[in-house]
């Protein structure tokens, strides 16, 4: 079994999904994928991330935050529909982040990792989806229901050794397994993000608690 990773310059945008989609079918081996938030599109482009962390800091700073709100679920419109996909998927997304972003910044960390994790997970969604499109059989798997349980350090969260042996039951699932990178939950259900380039960190713990035979970290950055 070979766990696979892209990064954000991979998944900028639908030229480059559909391009991680071919690579992940050229080899039935390829069983669990790894997703980051969609990267720069150019060089004066801005990375989701970061779209979303100055989404977040504007709620933590008492502003509205709509102007960033609507770039972030604009970056995901413009995929899906280069994709191909229908308008459900986003009107899901808009729902969830309005979600996210009631949720209330009192505690600040806890606050920005729930706002930052949306890029991987909604990228990791969107991939799923066009997966399904195809008629390729794959599951969008959580996190949450994986068993990723993570320490409470937001923004470093550090894997729980007993995670290792929940996510180890994930090849039981049949088809291509589409994971969000980035981010764990703790034992309270909360989300906590790994350091920045945590994506890297998601397939490695993968590929490690799975005993995958190869470990991919695709990217297009030289």
């Amino acid at each position: 079994m070979i766990v696979c990773k892209f990064g954000g310059s991979s998944c900028a945008n639908a030229v480059q999904i559909r391009k991680v989609c071919d690579i992940v079918l050229a080899d039935a081996d390829r069983k669990i994928v790894v997703v980051s938030a969609p990267g720069k599109r150019n060089p004066e482009d801005t990375k989701v991330t970061d779209l979303l962390i100055t989404l977040g800091n504007a709620m933590v700073s008492g502003y509205d935050g709509n102007r960033e709100r609507e770039a972030v679920i604009g970056r995901f419109a413009t995929i899906s529909s280069d994709l191909g996909l229908d308008g459900q998927m986003v009107e899901w997304l808009r729902e969830d982040l309005d979600h996210r972003l009631a949720s209330g910044c009192d505690n600040r960390n806890r606050f920005m990792d729930l706002i930052k994790s949306a890029g991987e997970d909604y990228c990791a969604r969107l991939f799923h989806a066009y997966l399904t499109h195809l008629d390729v059989k794959a599951t969008y798997v959580s996190p949450a229901t994986a068993g990723m349980v993570v320490t409470s350090e937001f923004g470093n969260a550090q894997i729980l050794p007993d995670s290792y042996d929940k996510l180890s039951t994930l090849d039981r699932i049949p088809g291509i397994l589409v994971f969000p990178g980035f981010f764990g939950v703790t034992r309270e259900g909360e989300v906590a993000t790994f350091s920045r380039g945590g994506s890297d960190i998601t397939g490695s713990i993968l590929a490690a608690a799975l005993q995958a035979s190869v470990y991919e970290n695709w990217t297009d950055v030289d």
